[in-house]
């Protein structure tokens, strides 16, 4: 749980921002000192957007990315102890979560990621405290993000950018795009359809997510990888 609040309401120990923050402010430190490239992999939270952001504005080769659970989700959403909202960084506060939004409207933060993390059902079925952190997050990582755009947050293009392209340019990749000779790796996609996840449906052998019967707007319908369908909803 992110300290705070909440967490002490709930009883649960918390872990503040700065233990994110302190590693962060070292590892920029380090990427002064060797002149090195840097990617800070999940973020979440404001302050640790004020360290990227300094960094940047000294040149340094620094990129990030936050998950779309942090910028979909907060620790509100925990609620009574759900253990699928458990993960690792925890989920921060509202304003953190907004503050992610806009530094990926802005492109302090190039990329979102889905920070899929797998978990048995028995190591999730337990007190909050006891249960292991992560849930799978690929499947509903383009549904969560339209939340994003259906409420007017966020771009619809810049979602969809910092998802393909700019990832695969942070890392040399020739992916993300749809010009002549590049894979053939597409989705093809309804923004608007309306539909409430079941964990029954998905296709992971992990049925953990944070989004257990959440209502969602937009889905995928068809994914082609290197010129294949390989998914199809009907």
């Amino acid at each position: 749980m992110n300290e705070g609040e909440f967490a002490a309401r709930l009883g649960l120990t918390g872990v503040p921002t700065a233990a994110e923050t302190i590693m962060l402010e070292r590892d920029m430190r380090l990427v002064a000192l060797t002149e090195s490239r840097y990617h800070a992999a999940s973020l979440t939270c404001g302050e640790s957007l004020d360290v990227v952001q300094r960094a940047k504005d000294k040149g340094l080769l620094v990129s990030a990315s936050a998950s779309i659970n942090h910028l979909t989700l907060n620790e509100i959403d925990v609620g009574p102890y759900r253990t699928f909202l458990k993960l690792r960084p925890p989920l921060r506060a509202e304003a953190d979560r907004a503050a992610l939004v806009a530094a990926l409207a802005s492109g302090l933060i190039e990329v979102v990621m889905s920070d899929h993390n797998p978990q048995d059902v028995e190591t999730k079925r337990l007190p909050f405290a006891e249960a292991s952190p992560g849930a799978i997050g690929l499947e509903t990582m383009l549904a969560a993000g339209l939340r994003l755009v259906h409420s007017g947050e966020l771009a619809l293009m810049a979602l969809l950018k910092a998802m393909s392209s700019a990832p695969a340019k942070i890392l040399g990749l020739a992916a993300g795009t749809l010009r002549q000779g590049s894979p053939a790796d597409v989705i093809v996609f309804d923004p608007d359809v309306p539909w409430v996840l079941d964990p029954a449906e998905l296709k992971s052998k992990c049925k953990n997510t944070p989004f257990d019967e959440a209502k969602l707007e937009g889905r995928v319908v068809r994914t082609i990888v290197a010129g294949r369908t390989v998914y199809e909803y009907v």
